[in-house]
């Protein structure tokens, strides 16, 4: 990185979290603190859903899914839309009804205080987890392809957040949020029209779509009901809506985020703006790694992305090994290259059979890297990413973007970092507050409340650093987020169902059933990791959601004079 690069990125983190810190200092009440006032317009409150989802783990992992998988990975959006009606619907107006502050509040209301109590923690321990993450995943990506220290990578990023959460709060948030998202999609657009540009002069960009779609890139729909695919149309209707209906209509870090509206129109219409553009945002992103894709087709690209494991493979007994595939690699890259410029001259379509064995071909290749990635860190007792999806895009950013326009793409990626996890440690700390301290303590005053809940928000950002300190990588961290929600959010959601639509249900039957269900989906998850059935991690969220209804009606039924 250039001396430019550096000012813009400082600069830029700085710019939002001194804003964000000014504009709201001084809450004194819960209202304002919590609820950041009750005063956002739909417009802010759909940016700030949307920030609070697209965290850097979207704009890192997303691009290198598309790169290896294609565009396929936007079937796992298509459950979005729905979800956001059935919310607008129901969730919105019954919360707003109830001026309840947080989702789990509303469930004593209906159950009793166990039942808030469980759900509360049951978010607590899993949206915990995804804001360490949040944390960690840019973190090791920076510090494996810039060379800096991790640990320093992590406390910086938590530090920044902790400032202007603790300061202002909710308010503080949705504040710095409509900042950083302008920074992200200034950034990503920047970066598409930079790829295309480029590409040799005579591909265009509908001849690099021809060429995406030769190699099996541009594949968006796959109606099979294989379960071995992870990512189908049932698979992101269904799982995807169960999903997506847990994530923004109970976990905290949404509710929080359109509870600050106006009125119950200003939320709806909040929520179904993001329901309307999250799936081209997504889709975008997703092109965005395809182009990337087609760009390495006519620029050679590394057998791995990720530097630190290519280091440490050719500093070991496999170095010689490694080199091999090196040089294999760039014969596949030339003929390759030579084959995709006849197709695009020519648009033959009986050379798309050879360009899928010769991706196929790369594809082998690259994997028998990744084998000697893992032998290496293995012999030297090294914990080692050999698996690179998440770096392909960065890779990209340093080594084909101008000065400066590095620093900005760097500010995009730590932005959404910072706008994610700002938005989890605000509804960690307001569930702590609201859910367990206030709820089992005497009564406080306003002013005891906001600085319960401020430390609160302190605590919590100590426990995401710490967490990104301990974390580990795993296949792709976009998938790792998906996976820990999907333990949970079933469960929850489920038993928010029974509270709207089973009214014969009591709270005992639903504190029982929530527990054993939250034990049946954890052993049906990992069942399917050692691959005693096979269930993909989507498909939990159906499953959890219908076992603790058909449960608690059971036990309800039994028992019917309780």
């Amino acid at each position: 990185m250039q001396a430019l690069d550096w000012i813009v990125l400082i600069v830029t983190l700085l710019a939002i979290v001194v804003y964000g810190t000014y504009k709201t200092r001084g809450s004194k009440n819960v209202q304002d603190y919590i609820r950041g006032g009750s005063e956002a317009k739909w417009w802010a409150i759909g940016l700030s859903v949307m920030a609070t989802q697209a965290s850097a783990i979207t704009f890192l992992s997303t691009p290198g899914q598309a790169f290896h998988s294609g565009m396929g990975f936007v079937q796992f959006y298509f459950g979005l839309p729905i979800a956001m009606i059935i919310i607008c619907m129901v969730f919105i107006p019954l919360y707003h009804r109830l001026k309840v502050y947080t989702a789990y509040e509303f469930l004593e209301n209906r159950f009793d205080l166990k039942t808030r109590t469980l759900t509360a923690i049951l978010f607590l321990v899993q949206r915990g987890l995804a804001a360490g993450i949040t944390i960690f995943a840019p973190a090791i990506i920076l510090s494996a392809v810039l060379g800096w220290n991790l640990l320093l990578l992590n406390i910086i990023i938590g530090i920044l957040v902790i400032i202007y959460t603790v300061s202002g709060g909710t308010k503080a948030v949705s504040v710095t949020q409509k900042h950083q998202m302008t920074v992200i999609f200034t950034g990503m657009f920047i970066a598409f029209f930079i790829i295309v540009s480029k590409l040799p002069a005579d591909i265009s960009f509908t001849k690099a779509l021809d060429i995406a779609g030769a190699s099996g890139k541009m594949e968006i729909l796959d109606f099979s009901f294989n379960l071995n695919n992870r990512y189908t149309f049932w698979t992101g209707i269904i799982g995807g809506t169960f999903l997506m209906l847990s994530y923004f209509g109970t976990d905290q870090s949404q509710v929080q985020r359109y509870l600050s509206g106006k009125s119950v129109k200003e939320m709806q219409m909040g929520l179904i703006f993001n329901g309307i553009l999250k799936i081209p945002m997504q889709f975008f992103i997703l092109l965005v790694g395809v182009m990337v894709f087609v760009f390495y087709q006519f620029n050679e690209a590394p057998v791995n992305f990720n530097p630190t494991a290519t280091d440490i493979v050719l500093n070991s007994e496999y170095a010689e090994e490694y080199k091999q595939l090196q040089e294999e690699q760039k014969q596949i890259f030339n003929d390759k290259k030579q084959l995709i410029t006849n197709y695009a001259a020519t648009g033959n379509q009986d050379m798309q059979a050879y360009i899928a064995t010769a991706n196929a071909t790369s594809d082998d290749l690259r994997n028998e890297a990744r084998e000697l990635i893992d032998k290496a860190g293995e012999s030297q007792n090294i914990k080692v990413e050999s698996n690179d999806k998440d770096y392909v895009f960065i890779h990209f950013i340093l080594n084909n973007l101008p000065r400066g326009l590095i620093g900005l793409l760097l500010a995009v990626i730590l932005s959404a970092a910072m706008s994610s996890t700002a938005s989890e440690l605000n509804a960690l700390a307001s569930t702590t507050t609201l859910d367990l301290y206030k709820r089992n303590t005497s009564e406080k005053s306003e002013l005891q409340m906001v600085k319960v809940s401020k430390l609160f928000t302190l605590l919590w950002g100590i426990i995401a650093i710490g967490i990104a300190c301990v974390a580990n990588l795993a296949e792709n961290l976009i998938q790792l987020v998906n996976i820990i929600g999907s333990i949970f959010y079933g469960n929850v959601l489920g038993v928010f169902l029974l509270a709207f639509f089973f009214k014969f249900v009591k709270g005992q039957a639903v504190f029982v059933a929530a527990l054993i269900t939250q034990v049946i989906v954890i052993a049906l998850f990992f069942l399917n990791e050692y691959e005693v059935i096979n269930l993909p991690f989507l498909w939990l969220n159906f499953v959890g959601c219908a076992i603790v209804i058909a449960i608690a009606s059971l036990i309800q039924g039994v028992f019917k004079s309780n």
